[in-house]
């Protein structure tokens, strides 16, 4: 079974989407793009599903995890703000940043028992697979 990002096909027109992100990666610098679509690792073991995703700058405070109908989502909405005085005038910079991403869950896995934590900005989490789902060792009897 594979954790799969999940793409609701209602926010994408025939796959221009994905067609006009792959033109602005020419144009954009990179931490522009990260922003918009963190960088996520997972991994698979025999217990659960580990979910892993760099988010320097970030708290705990920013960010929101949830589960609905199979889809966990992971998000963010932070504020940053620049000030400097020069020759009298107060300029003022501002700078929203914001991102979503959204995985479809695979069967077998116990959605409530999730749980998360945040060190270093490194977001984790942990998705157990439901007992049944785990692999088990068969004994073979001897006749």
């Amino acid at each position: 079974m594979n954790l799969v990002t999940y793409r609701p096909t209602e926010n994408s027109l025939f796959g221009l989407d994905r067609m006009w992100n792959r033109m602005l990666e020419g144009f954009l610098d990179n931490d522009v793009l990260s922003w918009n679509a963190p960088a996520v690792d997972v991994r698979e073991t025999d217990e659960d599903y580990v979910v892993e995703m760099d988010l320097p700058g970030r708290t705990e405070k920013d960010l929101e995890v949830e589960v609905k109908e199979n889809v966990l989502t992971i998000s963010s909405r932070s504020e940053e703000g620049k000030e400097s005085k020069k020759d009298g005038y107060l300029l003022r910079e501002r700078r929203e940043t914001s991102f979503s991403r959204s995985f479809r869950l695979p069967q077998g896995v116990d959605a409530g028992k999730i749980h998360a934590s945040f060190k270093n900005g490194v977001l984790e989490l942990h998705v157990p697979k439901a007992p049944e789902s785990k692999p088990r060792r068969i004994q073979i009897a001897a006749n």
